[in-house]
């Protein structure tokens, strides 16, 4: 069994998904490749809309969609070296 993704990994994987898909989704794929209960997937949504890693965007049709923000990018790249630098030194 997988171990459990810790609250960092979570935000990372929740912002690889939207990078993943030119950087739109809908929320309801969103939720299902994140693999988390709807009621941690709101949490979680919440909070990065309210830090700015994503926005969100409605479209005329009034379809809901999620977007990375410079702010998200940066989250992933510094992620990457934080995770590198860890496996480098084997902690």
């Amino acid at each position: 069994m997988a171990p459990k993704r810790d609250r960092l990994e979570v935000i990372r994987d929740i912002l690889l998904v939207i990078q993943s898909h030119r950087n739109e989704i809908k929320p309801t794929p969103l939720l299902r490749y994140s693999n988390l209960s709807s009621q941690r997937f709101a949490e979680y949504i919440s909070e990065l809309l309210e830090k700015q890693f994503i926005w969100e965007k409605v479209d005329k049709k009034g379809r809901k969609f999620y977007s990375l923000t410079e702010k998200g990018t940066y989250y992933l790249e510094k992620y990457a070296v934080i995770k590198r630098f860890i496996n480098d030194f084997g902690l």
